[in-house]
Formats: structure tokens, C-alpha cells, sequence
């Protein structure tokens, strides 16, 4: 699968999260978007039609990178976005708290259905993301960490090491404790 397929089937999930797929939840979504100033399936449907490098209209490219920027400044956070780069999602993340404060770097893949907390840092270096990963408030993961399916990563626990599928993370110096 190359990254245009890749991104294809992003945008065939936008709505999948939670209570997205109702007219409820669009509307919920809408209002409070308008409140916080973060409209999910907006950002996540502009952020794939910047990183895609088959989209050739660069001034719709260049207005959506401001518009992502701006949106990242007002939440203080980053999702590593850059003109036809960025970090690699299977689908859009399930943000439980918004975006506030979540930075990761521009070459980090992440699975599918992955749920980030607040003040989440995954640095730049090669990191690699498994599908149904939680990663809790203020979770660190440092460069170069491979981390398996269906792991939690538990509040402020520091990832300096690769984790196994199944897997339950806590504390500052990881440890893994459910194996």
C-alpha cells in the first residue's frame, strides 16, 4: 500500500469515530468546534489533502497548511504536518480531550483506532504505532520506539523502549507490567 492509498482510505473513515456518523454527533461536532476552536473531520479531511503529494491545486494546499497551523497554535499542538509530508495515521486519532498539547513529530506512524490523551509528546525519530493503542495524559514515547497492537500506555509513563502487542505501560521509566 503506498501513502496516496494509504490516505484514500483515511478519508474513508472520517466519520467513523465514536458519534460521528449521526447528524447528532456532526452537529455536536460542529458546535462545539465552533466553541473550541478544533472541527475534527474538518482538520483530519484538510490535514490528508495537504500531505497527499498527488494534490496538485498548491494554493488550496497552501490556505489548508495556514488553516492547520493556525489551529494548532490557538490548541498548542502539532500533528506533524508539513506540505506533502507528515506523520502517517490509518485513521484519524480519537482525541478524548481535543487536541490540547499534543505534539508529534513529522515521520511517526500510527495505527488504526488509536486514542491520545492531552499533553501527549511522540518525538520525531522513526516511531511506529500498532492499532487500538490508548496513550494516556502526558505520555512521552522518544524516538526510534516500535510500539505493538492493542497497548496501553498509562499517564506521564516515558516510552524508551519498544513494547509487545498486549501490552500495559506504566510509570516514568517504562516498565511493562501485563505481557
Amino acid at each position: 500500500m503506498n501513502i496516496s492509498e494509504s490516505y484514500k482510505e483515511v478519508l474513508s473513515n472520517f466519520n467513523k469515530p465514536y458519534v460521528y456518523h449521526t447528524w447528532l454527533g456532526r452537529l455536536m461536532d460542529f458546535v462545539l468546534g465552533s466553541i473550541q476552536g478544533f472541527h475534527y473531520s474538518k482538520y483530519w479531511r484538510r490535514r490528508s489533502y495537504v500531505i497527499d503529494s498527488e494534490n496538485k491545486n498548491s494554493l488550496l494546499k497552501l490556505y489548508y497548511l495556514y488553516w492547520i497551523k493556525k489551529v494548532d497554535a490557538k490548541n498548542h499542538c502539532s500533528f506533524g504536518t508539513s506540505y506533502n509530508s507528515g506523520a502517517l495515521f490509518k485513521t484519524p486519532p480519537l482525541l478524548e480531550h481535543g487536541p490540547n498539547g499534543i505534539i508529534i513529530g513529522h515521520d511517526v506512524i500510527v495505527g488504526k483506532n488509536c486514542s491520545i490523551f492531552q499533553q501527549v509528546t511522540i518525538a520525531q525519530g522513526g516511531v511506529k504505532i500498532g492499532n487500538n493503542v490508548l496513550i494516556g495524559a502526558g505520555a512521552k514515547i522518544l524516538p526510534g520506539v516500535t510500539i505493538g497492537n492493542n497497548v496501553k500506555i498509562g499517564a506521564n509513563a516515558v516510552v524508551v523502549e519498544d513494547i509487545p502487542d498486549g501490552a500495559t505501560v506504566v510509570l516514568q521509566k517504562a516498565r511493562i507490567i501485563v505481557k
